[in-house]
């Protein structure tokens, strides 16, 4: 059971620090387009969502499935990480 404490914490620290970024980048540069940060934020939301979804669901082997959930996660991070620095 700690591992999926320990994932759901991973999951909510990493997002968490990714929209801090986007709001940090926002107050360095005031001529930036707020559509573009909020959809990423809303970006990183939705993956919160569909994360904690997947860990819920039943699964018969955990540890390949939460590997694939963290993998899944640091994809989708460096996907939105690349996206706040075109911003």
């Amino acid at each position: 059971m700690s591992s999926k404490k320990n994932l759901k914490k991973e999951i909510n620290d990493t997002l968490g620090a990714l929209i801090e970024e986007v709001y940090v980048k926002e107050l360095a540069s005031p001529k930036l387009d707020i559509k573009k940060s909020e959809k990423i934020i809303d970006e990183a939301i939705a993956l919160f969502d569909d994360l904690i979804q997947k860990m819920h669901d039943e699964n018969d082997a955990p540890k390949k499935h939460f590997s694939a959930i963290r993998a899944s996660l640091k994809d989708n991070v460096a996907a939105l990480s690349a996206k706040i620095e075109k911003l």
